[in-house]
């Protein structure tokens, strides 16, 4: 018998092996207060009726989950970061940047710096040509007027 047997879960190596983990549920007695943590399957039905036949009323409890909400706007490292390690599309890739740019501009006093460094480095590239995001969003002569 090899060394590496696990008699336990019938697998031959136990790096492979795992455990399947039933989720707690919390109750407490109406009467007392008194409270309990059962072991329950989570398509099973949620109640707990003691032996004197009291049926004890479930607890919940708030998620501890955590948002990343205190992302730095101004480090393109945290920004490659967070986007590295989400699933989403390119539109939210460029929402997120849409928000981290309206968080810089709140606070430089209405500019964002980035976005600014951006278009004049865009510009300076280009021979003095404005970025399309600079540009009119209306062409108007004496005979049309054309709204982009």
């Amino acid at each position: 018998m090899s060394k590496f047997n696990n008699k336990k879960s019938g697998l031959k190596n136990p790096l492979f092996s795992f455990r399947m983990v039933m989720p707690l549920y919390c109750y407490r007695n109406p009467q007392t207060g008194e409270e309990i943590e059962i072991i329950q399957g989570m398509n099973d039905l949620h109640e707990f009726v003691d032996s004197n036949g009291l049926k004890w009323d479930r607890v919940f409890f708030s998620p501890n989950a955590s948002i990343d909400t205190k992302t730095d706007a101004f480090s393109q490292q945290k920004f490659v970061e967070r986007t590295a390690s989400k699933k989403g599309s390119y539109g939210d890739l460029l929402n997120y940047s849409a928000e981290m740019s309206a968080k810089r501009a709140e606070k430089a006093g209405g500019v964002d710096p980035v976005k600014k460094q951006y278009l004049e480095d865009y510009s300076k590239k280009r021979n003095g040509a404005k970025h399309v995001s600079e540009q009119p969003k209306t062409i108007e002569n004496k005979n049309v007027k054309i709204e982009l």
